[in-house]
């Protein structure tokens, strides 16, 4: 039984890969420091698939505690989630969003280095694609000037692993380290069991967790920022995925065993686009709520429109997408009602 390292484990894509991974055999430890996430996820996972995973809470932008980490852990691979997301958020403050993504990575790296442990899946982001000039977009794509800093974080993280595996492939390193980058698209929806889903602190930044409680009546009102875009409806189109899907990825791309000196990018995504006025009318149809949303200006740091060719994910990890838009929004709104009765 391999034992992997999710850090970021507790959060809303962490958690689903953590069930995943377990339902798949791994041995996980999560590692967390809780930012904008839960300790309560941990007994969820339990619930759901019967298996009390390790947890750690920690900073992993303190080096001496993430050595500490891999010291007492010694996992066989790292999945490495544990970042700062929210674009708006990034344009805000953007040297917080530097220091706590790059120094984090840098620490993992160098805890993988002191114990030996050569596979690590990166969560990346289509952010480091800025504005496409043309649609699908594949991983042979040019990845442009970032339109915040949370995407250009990603982008320089990509440059940090790709610069480690030259290194670690071309100084005759006995196992070289092995580095897969996921570009997710835009995840949404929830675990069928309502058990785990997104739950940001504070007001949401991504739509979905905006959409369902809007409808709870949490939010009086969802913005829907621009309705002026070259768009068919004039809102941001976006390539979102089910968070489900996106789990069953990181395991598929942990037995992806083929060594280069380079990191191995794949886009991960349905390869549809949808505007987000066209998420909220699958929303009312799964839930039989009526949305109360108004449109607002333009958000900084949005791409008007972008979605995936996960062609090479299918080819090369025997991946596929298989969750329809309006899975992700039933499922989304399932564990906001599941939150509101506990």
């Amino acid at each position: 039984m391999e034992k992997i390292l999710v850090t970021g484990g507790a959060g809303f894509i962490g958690s689903h890969t953590v069930v995943a991974l377990q339902e798949s055999g791994y041995e996980v430890v999560i590692a967390d420091n809780l930012s904008n996430s839960d300790e309560m996820v941990v007994s969820q996972i339990k619930k759901i698939t019967k298996i009390d995973p390790v947890f750690e809470k920690i900073d992993l932008t303190c080096t001496k505690d993430t050595v500490r980490l891999f010291e007492v852990h010694k996992p066989d691979a790292v999945i490495h989630f544990a970042s700062y997301k929210a674009v708006g958020e990034s344009v805000q403050k953007p040297l917080s969003y530097y220091f706590n993504n790059i120094t984090s990575l840098l620490n993992v790296l160098d805890g993988m280095r002191h114990v030996g442990c050569e596979r690590i899946i990166f969560s990346s982001s289509c952010t480091v694609y800025g504005i496409p000039d043309e649609l699908p977009v594949t991983e042979k794509f040019p990845r442009k000037k970032a339109c915040s800093p949370y995407g250009n974080t990603k982008k320089i993280s990509e440059d940090i692993l790709a610069d480690a595996v030259y290194a670690a492939f071309h100084n005759d390193r006995e196992l070289p380290l092995k580095a897969v980058s996921l570009r997710y698209f835009n995840p949404t929806g929830a675990h069928p069991s309502a058990l785990i889903g997104e739950l940001p602190l504070g007001v949401p930044n991504n739509l979905m967790p905006y959409i369902t409680q809007t409808a709870a009546g949490i939010r009086p009102v969802l913005n829907v920022f621009g309705n002026d875009y070259n768009t068919p409806d004039g809102t941001c189109i976006r390539d979102y995925i089910h968070v489900c899907d996106l789990a069953e990825a990181h395991v598929l791309a942990l037995k992806y065993n083929k060594v280069s000196s380079f990191v191995e990018m794949f886009n991960i995504g349905t390869g549809r686009g949808y505007s987000v006025l066209e998420v909220i009318k699958s929303f009312e149809k799964m839930s039989g709520v009526h949305l109360n949303y108004e449109f607002a200006p333009r958000r900084r740091g949005d791409v008007e429109k972008i979605w995936s060719s996960p062609a090479k994910a299918e080819e090369l990890l025997n991946w596929k997408a298989y969750r329809s838009l309006d899975d992700m929004t039933e499922t989304a709104w399932k564990w906001q009602l599941a939150v509101l009765s506990a």
